[in-house]
């Protein structure tokens, strides 16, 4: 494709969009430039609409905005163009995001972002990408060496080898089993227990065999209260855990979970005893042994939405990350909630063995294979005003009964006879929030209720809620809950 892109923004670079991902471009220096969205769009093969499909669902953001029209750089559209490359396979794009070699990925993302664009070989591409999907190696891209051949002929344009053979296998028993070791303390939660062994132990092969052997293993083997009124007899010690391909550590409801002595009672010698290259998987609220063990130091993790401020305070050299229903570091991975385990299980079951295998687990468990969005749609923020008897409250309160309404900084100052200055500052002081940050989650809990409870269209809600139109309703809400609103009453309705 050739072309000069349209005249941008006073300070904002642009360059010729002629093969933009291509090795001449990047010693050009386009890796500083910004194309404006008709031109990525021309220069991607796609349209204006679908970049706008892809910002609004969170896919791929521009990398700005300025005068009225949004803006992509270099990486953008990279991602772009791999997204649209991985789009009949069934491979998420962040899978192939976590998958690359860090030190091959620019060089091999270009190269199928160009394949693609192009319009060269896209059969090849393709059946790379779908065995990228199917094999169960940890890092295909790294360890298949049929996959590992197939992109030394993509980059130099060499006829693509045959992927028909068979695909290395993750580590196994004896047996040709995934060896799964499932460590337990006293208050483990018995759901998490169960969702391990019910989703790895139900993948099968095409011959209905068992994938993985997962056994349960405790600091002291014997008999293991549980959170309910109950215990379980666990048979074996940390000394299965050295031999495993991954450990699953989870939560636990006892008092300390979340102290300073959470690896007391021989947790912690059982954390040390892990191999260097095993898998690791937390779920709930185990993410903070992880952490007081350091295996989380320097990495992005997850917890318990209620646990998350927590994990993050005691542990600043963690990233959380409180809205996702799990998070992939590579060899440690971590959990949510209880049943954000299931979601996390098939990502295991989809990495070792593939989307069909994964697929069909999760059918016969049913649930989805893939849940939209994260945790931050199941946080309860009632529609209500903080009760602080002086200050923005009676403000708050009004505001609650005129969400449809277009509501102004001056109009609120107004109110509370004070400068817009002083008014975001109490705001601040009293919520943690600015005035229109407030009143748009308020109008987001309040689309909330209303998807839960009543029938009214997307534009109904929208006018009730004072965002004015359905197309603003589903941009803010995807932004703060991470599935659209269409997709949040299905899920909470039913419907």
């Amino acid at each position: 494709m050739t072309g000069v892109a349209p005249s941008p923004p006073a300070g904002v670079r642009t360059a010729r969009p002629a093969g933009i991902l291509g090795p001449v471009e990047t010693q050009a220096g386009l890796s500083g430039a910004r194309l404006p969205i008709d031109a990525a769009a021309r220069l991607l093969g796609t349209t204006v609409s679908a970049l706008r499909h892809y910002d609004d669902r969170g896919l791929v953001r521009p990398a700005g905005r300025a005068g009225g029209r949004r803006w992509y750089g270099r990486a953008e559209l990279r991602e772009l163009a791999l997204l649209r490359a991985t789009r009949d396979t069934g491979l998420p794009l962040e899978g192939i995001a976590a998958l690359l070699d860090p030190d091959r990925r620019d060089t091999i993302a270009d190269r199928l972002a160009e394949l693609d664009r192009l319009g060269a070989r896209a059969a090849s591409v393709r059946t790379v990408l779908a065995h990228v999907r199917d094999c169960p190696a940890a890092n295909p891209w790294r360890d298949c060496p049929a996959l590992t051949g197939a992109l030394d002929a993509l980059l130099d344009g060499a006829p693509l080898p045959d992927l028909g053979g068979s695909h290395p296998g993750p580590a196994t028993d004896t047996d040709g089993r995934h060896e799964v070791a499932v460590l337990v303390r006293p208050g483990v939660l018995p759901m998490e227990l169960g969702l391990v062994h019910q989703l790895l132990g139900g993948a099968r092969s095409a011959a209905g065999d068992p994938l993985y052997r997962v056994r349960t293993c405790a600091p002291v083997p014997g008999t293991v209260r549980t959170d309910g009124d109950f215990a379980i007899v666990v048979d074996h010690g940390p000394e299965i855990l050295a031999g495993a391909a991954t450990v699953v550590v989870l939560g636990s409801h006892a008092p300390n979970e979340e102290d300073p002595d959470v690896l007391d009672d021989g947790l912690g010698a059982a954390l040390a005893s892990i191999g260097p290259d095993t898998r690791i998987v937390s779920i709930c609220t185990a993410a903070f042994a992880l952490a007081q063990a350091g295996l989380l130091d320097g990495r992005r993790a997850t917890t318990h939405w209620l646990s998350a401020e927590r994990l993050r305070s005691r542990f600043p050299q963690v990233q959380v990350e409180p809205d996702v229903l799990y998070v992939d570091e590579g060899r440690i991975l971590t959990a949510a909630g209880e049943a954000s385990g299931i979601d996390l299980c098939l990502h295991l079951i989809r990495q070792d063995f593939g989307a069909a295998v994964a697929n069909d687990v999760a059918r016969r468990t049913v649930v989805p294979p893939y849940r939209e969005g994260g945790q931050a749609q199941y946080v309860a923020r009632p529609a209500t005003p903080e009760r602080t008897g002086t200050g923005t409250a009676g403000l708050r309160e009004w505001m609650l009964d005129r969400l449809d309404r277009p509501l102004s900084l001056d109009e609120l100052a107004a109110r509370l006879h004070v400068s817009v200055r002083t008014l975001t500052r109490r705001f601040r002081a009293e919520t943690g929030l600015s005035p229109l940050e407030w009143l748009l989650r308020q109008r987001i809990e309040r689309a909330r209720e209303l998807l839960e409870l009543g029938d009214l269209s997307i534009e109904r809600i929208a006018d009730r809620c004072g965002f004015g139109t359905a197309t603003a309703l589903r941009r803010h809400f995807a932004a703060q809950l991470g599935v659209p609103p269409a997709a949040y009453r299905r899920t909470f309705r039913g419907t």
